[in-house]
Protein backbone atom coordinates (compact mmCIF):
# COMPACT_ATOMS: atom_id res chain seq x y z
CA UNK A 1 0.00 0.00 0.00
CA UNK A 2 2.61 2.70 0.70
CA UNK A 3 4.69 1.43 -2.79
CA UNK A 4 1.02 2.82 -4.17
CA UNK A 5 0.65 5.72 -2.42
CA UNK A 6 4.27 7.25 -3.41
CA UNK A 7 3.86 5.87 -7.07
CA UNK A 8 0.89 7.90 -6.97
CA UNK A 9 2.73 11.29 -5.21
CA UNK A 10 5.19 10.77 -7.93
CA UNK A 11 3.04 10.63 -10.43
CA UNK A 12 1.47 14.18 -9.02
CA UNK A 13 4.80 16.06 -9.82
CA UNK A 14 5.95 13.99 -12.93
CA UNK A 15 2.29 14.96 -14.41
CA UNK A 16 0.84 17.67 -13.25
CA UNK A 17 -2.24 17.86 -15.72
CA UNK A 18 -5.33 17.79 -13.74
CA UNK A 19 -6.73 14.74 -16.14
CA UNK A 20 -4.11 13.00 -15.39
CA UNK A 21 -4.40 13.33 -11.38
CA UNK A 22 -7.68 12.46 -11.14
CA UNK A 23 -6.92 9.32 -13.17
CA UNK A 24 -5.11 8.24 -11.05
CA UNK A 25 -6.71 8.65 -8.08
CA UNK A 26 -9.62 6.75 -9.62
CA UNK A 27 -7.61 4.05 -10.49
CA UNK A 28 -6.13 4.01 -6.51
CA UNK A 29 -9.08 3.93 -5.14
CA UNK A 30 -10.93 1.46 -7.24
CA UNK A 31 -7.53 -0.95 -6.18
CA UNK A 32 -8.57 0.11 -2.31
CA UNK A 33 -12.32 -0.54 -2.94
CA UNK A 34 -11.47 -4.41 -4.41
CA UNK A 35 -9.44 -5.20 -1.73
CA UNK A 36 -11.45 -3.92 0.88
CA UNK A 37 -14.25 -6.52 -0.60
CA UNK A 38 -12.37 -9.25 -0.80
CA UNK A 39 -11.30 -9.28 3.09
CA UNK A 40 -15.51 -8.52 3.58
CA UNK A 41 -16.12 -11.39 1.04
CA UNK A 42 -13.90 -13.56 3.00
CA UNK A 43 -15.71 -13.00 6.76
CA UNK A 44 -18.43 -14.07 4.81
CA UNK A 45 -17.39 -16.71 3.57
CA UNK A 46 -16.62 -17.76 6.64
CA UNK A 47 -19.51 -17.07 8.73
CA UNK A 48 -21.89 -18.83 5.77
CA UNK A 49 -19.69 -22.12 6.05
CA UNK A 50 -20.03 -22.16 9.86
CA UNK A 51 -24.14 -22.01 9.18
CA UNK A 52 -24.37 -24.13 6.64
CA UNK A 53 -22.56 -26.58 9.19
CA UNK A 54 -25.26 -25.99 11.56
CA UNK A 55 -27.61 -26.36 9.01
CA UNK A 56 -26.04 -29.70 8.41
CA UNK A 57 -26.48 -30.95 11.36
CA UNK A 58 -30.33 -29.95 12.19
CA UNK A 59 -31.53 -31.98 8.84
CA UNK A 60 -33.57 -34.71 9.10
CA UNK A 61 -35.86 -36.91 6.34
CA UNK A 62 -36.54 -35.56 3.27
CA UNK A 63 -39.53 -35.60 1.70
CA UNK A 64 -40.95 -34.90 -1.40
CA UNK A 65 -40.66 -31.48 -2.66
CA UNK A 66 -39.29 -30.59 1.11
CA UNK A 67 -36.81 -30.45 3.48
CA UNK A 68 -38.04 -30.93 6.74
CA UNK A 69 -36.07 -29.72 9.88
CA UNK A 70 -36.22 -30.37 13.33
CA UNK A 71 -37.91 -28.04 15.38
CA UNK A 72 -37.41 -28.64 19.06
CA UNK A 73 -34.59 -29.98 20.87
CA UNK A 74 -37.12 -32.52 22.16
CA UNK A 75 -37.34 -33.98 18.62
CA UNK A 76 -33.40 -33.47 17.88
CA UNK A 77 -32.60 -35.95 21.24
CA UNK A 78 -35.44 -38.33 19.52
CA UNK A 79 -34.25 -38.52 16.40
CA UNK A 80 -30.53 -39.04 17.74
CA UNK A 81 -31.59 -41.69 20.53
CA UNK A 82 -34.29 -43.58 18.77
CA UNK A 83 -37.80 -43.96 20.91
CA UNK A 84 -37.49 -43.73 24.60
CA UNK A 85 -39.81 -45.91 26.84
CA UNK A 86 -41.97 -43.26 28.92
CA UNK A 87 -45.27 -44.48 28.14
CA UNK A 88 -45.67 -45.65 31.76
CA UNK A 89 -49.16 -44.63 32.03
CA UNK A 90 -50.02 -46.02 28.04
CA UNK A 91 -52.80 -48.01 28.96
CA UNK A 92 -54.19 -48.89 25.06
CA UNK A 93 -54.11 -52.77 24.43
CA UNK A 94 -54.34 -53.81 21.21
CA UNK A 95 -56.89 -56.31 19.96
CA UNK A 96 -55.57 -60.20 19.67
CA UNK A 97 -56.36 -61.30 16.73
CA UNK A 98 -55.37 -59.14 13.34
CA UNK A 99 -58.32 -58.52 10.76
CA UNK A 100 -55.82 -56.01 8.72
CA UNK A 101 -52.53 -55.26 8.62
CA UNK A 102 -50.34 -53.57 5.94
CA UNK A 103 -46.63 -53.09 6.87
CA UNK A 104 -45.99 -52.09 3.20
CA UNK A 105 -43.41 -54.64 2.78
CA UNK A 106 -42.70 -55.34 -0.55
CA UNK A 107 -44.39 -52.74 -2.72
CA UNK A 108 -42.85 -50.35 -4.97
CA UNK A 109 -42.63 -47.07 -4.94
CA UNK A 110 -45.02 -44.84 -6.84
CA UNK A 111 -47.53 -47.53 -7.27
CA UNK A 112 -50.99 -47.32 -5.39
CA UNK A 113 -50.83 -49.44 -2.17
CA UNK A 114 -51.85 -53.22 -3.34
CA UNK A 115 -53.86 -53.81 0.11
CA UNK A 116 -56.17 -50.84 -0.28
CA UNK A 117 -58.78 -49.59 -2.23
CA UNK A 118 -59.24 -45.47 -3.70
CA UNK A 119 -62.20 -43.93 -2.96
CA UNK A 120 -61.26 -40.46 -4.47
CA UNK A 121 -58.09 -38.85 -4.62
CA UNK A 122 -54.28 -39.57 -5.60
CA UNK A 123 -52.50 -42.03 -3.05
CA UNK A 124 -49.13 -43.81 -4.18
CA UNK A 125 -46.21 -45.44 -2.17
CA UNK A 126 -42.85 -43.37 -1.49
CA UNK A 127 -40.05 -43.76 0.35
CA UNK A 128 -39.57 -41.90 3.83
CA UNK A 129 -36.52 -42.52 6.01
CA UNK A 130 -35.99 -45.71 4.59
CA UNK A 131 -39.53 -47.02 4.92
CA UNK A 132 -42.46 -47.51 2.72
CA UNK A 133 -45.25 -45.41 3.57
CA UNK A 134 -48.42 -44.30 2.07
CA UNK A 135 -47.97 -40.57 0.61
CA UNK A 136 -51.57 -38.86 -0.01
CA UNK A 137 -50.70 -36.85 -2.56
CA UNK A 138 -54.04 -34.55 -3.91
CA UNK A 139 -57.55 -34.09 -5.00
CA UNK A 140 -59.19 -34.67 -1.66
CA UNK A 141 -57.45 -38.34 -1.03
CA UNK A 142 -59.38 -41.08 0.37
CA UNK A 143 -58.79 -44.97 0.55
CA UNK A 144 -60.29 -48.32 2.15
CA UNK A 145 -59.16 -51.45 3.40
CA UNK A 146 -59.04 -53.53 0.49
CA UNK A 147 -61.79 -56.59 2.08
CA UNK A 148 -63.45 -59.66 0.65
CA UNK A 149 -66.75 -58.35 1.43
CA UNK A 150 -66.42 -54.77 1.98
CA UNK A 151 -70.26 -53.71 1.90
CA UNK A 152 -70.76 -55.98 5.13
CA UNK A 153 -70.27 -54.35 9.02
CA UNK A 154 -66.40 -56.13 9.45
CA UNK A 155 -65.77 -54.27 12.28
CA UNK A 156 -66.52 -56.65 15.97
CA UNK A 157 -67.76 -55.61 18.93
CA UNK A 158 -64.59 -55.40 19.96
CA UNK A 159 -61.37 -53.86 17.83
CA UNK A 160 -58.50 -51.54 17.78
CA UNK A 161 -57.07 -49.52 15.30
CA UNK A 162 -53.83 -48.32 15.02
CA UNK A 163 -51.09 -46.71 12.37
CA UNK A 164 -48.19 -44.06 12.25
CA UNK A 165 -49.41 -40.77 10.89
CA UNK A 166 -47.07 -37.80 9.61
CA UNK A 167 -48.29 -33.93 8.63
CA UNK A 168 -46.86 -30.81 7.82
CA UNK A 169 -49.74 -28.99 8.27
CA UNK A 170 -52.69 -27.40 9.62
CA UNK A 171 -54.98 -29.48 8.13
CA UNK A 172 -57.39 -32.15 9.22
CA UNK A 173 -56.52 -36.21 8.48
CA UNK A 174 -59.83 -37.95 9.02
CA UNK A 175 -60.62 -41.39 9.90
CA UNK A 176 -64.86 -42.34 8.97
CA UNK A 177 -66.28 -45.49 10.88
CA UNK A 178 -67.73 -46.41 7.45
CA UNK A 179 -66.61 -48.06 4.01
CA UNK A 180 -67.23 -44.56 2.06
CA UNK A 181 -67.02 -46.61 -1.60
CA UNK A 182 -68.83 -49.91 -0.66
CA UNK A 183 -71.20 -48.80 2.20
CA UNK A 184 -74.08 -46.58 2.59
CA UNK A 185 -73.84 -43.81 4.63
CA UNK A 186 -75.59 -44.55 8.59
CA UNK A 187 -77.83 -41.88 10.11
CA UNK A 188 -75.66 -39.49 12.66
CA UNK A 189 -72.26 -41.03 11.25
CA UNK A 190 -69.81 -38.89 13.00
CA UNK A 191 -65.28 -38.95 12.16
CA UNK A 192 -62.40 -39.03 13.96
CA UNK A 193 -60.53 -36.11 13.13
CA UNK A 194 -56.55 -35.84 13.57
CA UNK A 195 -54.67 -32.68 13.56
CA UNK A 196 -51.42 -31.30 15.05
CA UNK A 197 -53.13 -30.26 17.88
CA UNK A 198 -55.44 -33.51 19.33
CA UNK A 199 -58.26 -35.00 18.65
CA UNK A 200 -62.37 -34.92 17.72
CA UNK A 201 -64.80 -36.61 17.62
CA UNK A 202 -68.35 -35.27 18.46
CA UNK A 203 -69.07 -34.86 21.67
CA UNK A 204 -65.54 -35.28 22.66
CA UNK A 205 -62.45 -33.01 21.52
CA UNK A 206 -59.32 -32.98 22.93
CA UNK A 207 -55.60 -31.15 22.32
CA UNK A 208 -52.37 -32.54 23.30
CA UNK A 209 -51.46 -31.80 27.11
CA UNK A 210 -48.17 -28.94 27.27
CA UNK A 211 -49.22 -27.31 24.13
CA UNK A 212 -47.55 -30.13 22.39
CA UNK A 213 -47.96 -30.79 18.40
CA UNK A 214 -47.62 -33.49 16.13
CA UNK A 215 -46.15 -31.37 13.55
CA UNK A 216 -43.31 -32.22 11.01
CA UNK A 217 -42.98 -35.96 13.01
CA UNK A 218 -44.33 -39.50 13.14
CA UNK A 219 -47.35 -39.81 15.39
CA UNK A 220 -48.88 -43.41 16.96
CA UNK A 221 -52.59 -43.34 16.51
CA UNK A 222 -54.95 -45.49 18.30
CA UNK A 223 -58.71 -46.20 18.66
CA UNK A 224 -59.97 -48.66 20.91
CA UNK A 225 -63.61 -49.68 20.58
CA UNK A 226 -65.51 -51.83 23.17
CA UNK A 227 -69.29 -52.53 22.94
CA UNK A 228 -70.25 -48.49 22.41
CA UNK A 229 -66.95 -47.32 24.19
CA UNK A 230 -64.35 -45.52 22.19
CA UNK A 231 -61.29 -44.21 23.53
CA UNK A 232 -58.43 -42.51 21.14
CA UNK A 233 -54.91 -41.78 21.19
CA UNK A 234 -51.76 -39.69 20.27
CA UNK A 235 -48.93 -41.37 21.20
CA UNK A 236 -48.72 -42.22 25.16
CA UNK A 237 -51.99 -39.77 25.72
CA UNK A 238 -55.63 -40.81 25.63
CA UNK A 239 -57.68 -37.55 24.08
CA UNK A 240 -60.94 -38.92 24.15
CA UNK A 241 -62.86 -41.39 26.27
CA UNK A 242 -66.84 -41.39 24.60
CA UNK A 243 -68.74 -43.65 26.91
CA UNK A 244 -71.45 -44.47 24.83
CA UNK A 245 -71.10 -43.50 21.06
CA UNK A 246 -73.93 -42.42 19.53
CA UNK A 247 -73.50 -44.43 16.01
CA UNK A 248 -72.42 -48.22 15.23
CA UNK A 249 -69.06 -48.11 13.50
CA UNK A 250 -68.84 -50.79 11.04
CA UNK A 251 -66.49 -49.89 8.38
CA UNK A 252 -63.39 -48.19 7.99
CA UNK A 253 -61.70 -45.34 5.61
CA UNK A 254 -59.03 -43.01 5.60
CA UNK A 255 -59.40 -39.46 4.14
CA UNK A 256 -56.52 -36.43 4.45
CA UNK A 257 -58.65 -33.52 3.92
CA UNK A 258 -56.81 -30.97 1.48
CA UNK A 259 -54.16 -33.01 0.92
CA UNK A 260 -51.51 -32.37 -1.49
CA UNK A 261 -48.01 -31.82 -2.20
CA UNK A 262 -47.55 -28.84 0.22
CA UNK A 263 -50.05 -30.17 2.96
CA UNK A 264 -48.47 -33.54 2.85
CA UNK A 265 -49.85 -36.45 4.64
CA UNK A 266 -48.41 -40.32 5.36
CA UNK A 267 -48.97 -43.12 7.30
CA UNK A 268 -47.50 -46.54 7.61
CA UNK A 269 -47.82 -49.60 10.19
CA UNK A 270 -51.66 -49.38 9.90
CA UNK A 271 -53.31 -52.06 12.02
CA UNK A 272 -56.86 -53.23 12.78
CA UNK A 273 -57.76 -55.98 15.21
CA UNK A 274 -60.46 -57.55 16.89
CA UNK A 275 -59.97 -57.54 20.47
CA UNK A 276 -60.50 -60.15 23.28
CA UNK A 277 -61.02 -61.07 27.28
CA UNK A 278 -58.57 -59.28 29.87
CA UNK A 279 -55.53 -60.42 30.80
CA UNK A 280 -56.53 -62.04 33.90
CA UNK A 281 -59.66 -63.50 32.63
CA UNK A 282 -57.13 -65.11 29.72
CA UNK A 283 -54.40 -66.41 31.68
CA UNK A 284 -57.19 -68.56 33.94
CA UNK A 285 -58.94 -69.93 31.18
CA UNK A 286 -55.34 -70.85 28.99
CA UNK A 287 -53.11 -70.78 31.55
CA UNK A 288 -51.26 -68.07 29.30
CA UNK A 289 -51.22 -64.73 27.75
CA UNK A 290 -50.71 -64.41 23.87
CA UNK A 291 -50.39 -60.84 22.69
CA UNK A 292 -48.95 -59.31 19.64
CA UNK A 293 -49.68 -55.83 20.70
CA UNK A 294 -45.88 -55.89 22.09
CA UNK A 295 -43.89 -54.25 19.14
CA UNK A 296 -40.34 -54.07 18.15
CA UNK A 297 -38.02 -52.60 15.38
CA UNK A 298 -37.71 -54.51 11.95
CA UNK A 299 -35.25 -57.67 12.74
CA UNK A 300 -34.13 -56.56 15.95
CA UNK A 301 -34.77 -56.62 19.53
CA UNK A 302 -35.49 -52.67 21.12
CA UNK A 303 -39.17 -52.06 21.67
CA UNK A 304 -41.43 -49.94 20.34
CA UNK A 305 -43.05 -47.65 22.47
CA UNK A 306 -46.41 -48.59 21.71
CA UNK A 307 -45.47 -51.72 23.84
CA UNK A 308 -45.94 -50.10 26.69
CA UNK A 309 -49.72 -51.00 26.94
CA UNK A 310 -49.35 -54.45 27.26
CA UNK A 311 -46.22 -53.86 29.16
CA UNK A 312 -48.03 -51.77 32.03
CA UNK A 313 -51.55 -54.08 32.20
CA UNK A 314 -48.49 -57.10 32.39
CA UNK A 315 -46.96 -55.06 35.26
CA UNK A 316 -50.00 -54.73 36.84
CA UNK A 317 -51.41 -57.95 36.92
CA UNK A 318 -47.92 -58.93 38.30
CA UNK A 319 -48.25 -56.58 41.82
CA UNK A 320 -52.01 -57.40 41.42
CA UNK A 321 -51.27 -61.25 41.80
CA UNK A 322 -47.66 -61.85 43.31
CA UNK A 323 -48.14 -65.76 43.54
CA UNK A 324 -47.92 -65.29 39.13
CA UNK A 325 -44.85 -66.55 38.09
CA UNK A 326 -44.71 -66.15 34.17
CA UNK A 327 -42.28 -68.13 31.47
CA UNK A 328 -42.20 -64.80 28.76
CA UNK A 329 -42.13 -66.48 25.24
CA UNK A 330 -41.20 -65.33 21.89
CA UNK A 331 -42.55 -66.23 18.77
CA UNK A 332 -41.87 -64.97 14.93
CA UNK A 333 -43.57 -65.23 11.43
CA UNK A 334 -41.42 -67.69 8.91
CA UNK A 335 -39.82 -65.03 7.00
CA UNK A 336 -36.12 -64.87 6.72
CA UNK A 337 -33.87 -67.44 8.06
CA UNK A 338 -34.80 -69.84 10.72
CA UNK A 339 -31.61 -69.13 12.97
CA UNK A 340 -31.75 -65.74 12.46
CA UNK A 341 -35.53 -65.62 13.63
CA UNK A 342 -34.43 -68.27 16.45
CA UNK A 343 -31.71 -66.16 17.83
CA UNK A 344 -34.44 -63.35 17.37
CA UNK A 345 -37.33 -64.43 19.21
CA UNK A 346 -34.95 -65.50 22.46
CA UNK A 347 -33.49 -61.81 22.27
CA UNK A 348 -37.01 -60.13 22.16
CA UNK A 349 -38.48 -62.50 24.88
CA UNK A 350 -34.92 -61.42 27.00
CA UNK A 351 -35.98 -57.65 26.06
CA UNK A 352 -39.73 -57.87 27.40
CA UNK A 353 -38.55 -59.50 30.78
CA UNK A 354 -35.55 -56.92 31.12
CA UNK A 355 -38.71 -54.48 30.97
CA UNK A 356 -40.83 -55.85 33.45
CA UNK A 357 -37.77 -56.08 35.44
CA UNK A 358 -36.68 -52.32 35.31
CA UNK A 359 -40.28 -51.44 36.37
CA UNK A 360 -40.41 -53.53 39.76
CA UNK A 361 -40.66 -56.78 38.66
CA UNK A 362 -39.26 -59.62 40.41
CA UNK A 363 -36.73 -61.24 38.39
CA UNK A 364 -37.34 -64.83 40.08
CA UNK A 365 -41.13 -64.41 39.24
CA UNK A 366 -39.88 -64.44 35.25
CA UNK A 367 -37.84 -66.69 33.07
CA UNK A 368 -37.41 -65.97 28.80
CA UNK A 369 -37.25 -68.24 26.01
CA UNK A 370 -37.64 -68.07 22.10
CA UNK A 371 -39.31 -70.47 19.71
CA UNK A 372 -38.50 -68.46 16.50
CA UNK A 373 -40.99 -69.48 13.65
CA UNK A 374 -41.43 -73.11 15.18
CA UNK A 375 -45.02 -73.01 16.56
CA UNK A 376 -47.07 -71.02 14.22
CA UNK A 377 -51.01 -70.23 15.54
CA UNK A 378 -51.97 -68.93 11.82
CA UNK A 379 -51.23 -69.19 8.31
CA UNK A 380 -48.03 -67.53 7.17
CA UNK A 381 -49.10 -66.92 3.37
CA UNK A 382 -50.94 -63.34 4.45
CA UNK A 383 -49.99 -60.44 5.83
CA UNK A 384 -52.53 -61.11 9.00
CA UNK A 385 -51.33 -64.35 9.75
CA UNK A 386 -47.75 -63.71 9.49
CA UNK A 387 -48.96 -60.81 12.20
CA UNK A 388 -50.24 -63.21 14.53
CA UNK A 389 -47.83 -65.82 14.80
CA UNK A 390 -45.30 -62.36 16.06
CA UNK A 391 -46.15 -62.50 19.16
CA UNK A 392 -45.21 -62.62 22.40
CA UNK A 393 -46.42 -65.25 25.18
CA UNK A 394 -46.56 -64.79 28.61
CA UNK A 395 -46.99 -68.76 30.13
CA UNK A 396 -48.05 -69.85 33.50
CA UNK A 397 -44.47 -70.95 34.96
CA UNK A 398 -45.08 -74.01 37.31
CA UNK A 399 -42.81 -73.94 40.45
CA UNK A 400 -40.23 -76.70 40.57
CA UNK A 401 -41.31 -80.12 42.45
Amino acid sequence: MKKILLFAMLGLFLYPSVPAEAQILKKLKKKMERKAEEKIDKTIDKGLEKKDDKVEEKKTDTIPGKKVGKSTKDQQSTASQGPILEWAKYDFVPGDKIIFEDNLIGEENGEFPSRWDLEHGTVEIAQFGGDNIIMFRGGHPRIIPYMKNPEKDYLPEIFTIEFDLYMNNHEVFQVFFFDKKNQKVASGYRTLDITYQGLYLTPASSRIPNNVTIENKWAHIAIAYTNGKLKAYIDETRLINIPHLAFNPFGISLYAYHGSDKNIFYIKNFRLAEGGVKYYDKFLQDGKIVTNGIRFDVNKATLKPESMGVINEIVKLLKEYPEIKFSVEGHTDSDGDTNFNQKLSEDRAQAVRNQLVSMGVNNERLTSKGFGETMPIDGNGTAEGKANNRRVEFVKMLDAG
